[in-house]
């Protein structure tokens, strides 16, 4: 997936961010951070749910993330007191605060297999990097006809680095396994993902499996 905005796109599957033809350098984690806000936008995403998706299991100090925020802004030449790209939401998080559009054609790099799928029954629902909602509603991405479903009842982003899972505000609840979910939680293959009476089996490509250590 390519997303452009202004004079940048941003190359989730290549793990990119251009300016014209050239790169701009991003650490990691900056750029799984600014993945994040672009996907999630125009929504200001809490400190805590970012430092989640960014660490999970691990616990590290807020610096970490405003240290990971003046990066992607000095990248982005955002270095005004009113930021272009980037809003802080005073006492909550941030906020990727204009327009962007997901561009049309092939993702550089890839071979365009999708680097994992949920199934429910016969039906299999391919998940490419990116955000993917859950729901009843006619243009989420993967559509469940339930009536114990929500119209958006949960969210899976995909990054290079493997995937993750959070319920949507649903009414039924989302489980992996045999837990509630609260907060955003890392998938495995073969998780078993249910969303109210439904039950899906998410399943990962060996070649994505990521081996990496997190780190703070």
């Amino acid at each position: 997936m390519r997303i452009g905005f202004g004079p940048f796109v941003l190359d989730l599957d290549a793990r990119q961010l251009l300016r014209g033809d050239c790169a701009v350098h991003l650490t990691p984690k900056a750029f799984d951070l600014l993945a994040v806000l672009v996907l999630e936008r125009p929504r200001a995403v809490s400190k805590q749910l970012l430092q989640e998706r960014l660490w999970p299991g691990a616990f590290v100090v807020e610096a970490n993330l405003s240290n990971l925020v003046a990066e992607i802004r000095r990248a982005l030449d955002d270095r005004g007191r009113s930021p272009k790209w980037v809003r802080t939401a005073h006492g909550f998080g941030y906020a990727f605060s204009r327009e962007a559009v997901t561009l049309a054609g092939a993702a550089s790099g890839g071979s365009g297999r999708p680097v994992c799928w949920l199934s429910w029954g016969r039906q299999r629902f391919p998940l490419s990097v990116g955000e993917h909602v859950i729901g009843r509603d006619a243009h989420v991405e993967v559509r469940l006809d339930a009536a114990t479903v929500s119209r958006r009842h949960a969210r899976v982003v995909v990054t290079a680095d493997g995937a993750m899972i959070e319920d949507a505000g649903s009414k039924n609840g989302t489980w992996r396994g045999g837990d509630r979910i609260a907060h955003p939680v890392r998938l495995a293959d073969g998780d078993a993902i249910r969303l109210g009476s439904l039950l899906l089996t998410f399943h990962m490509h060996a070649r994505s499996v990521s081996t990496q250590t997190q780190s703070p």
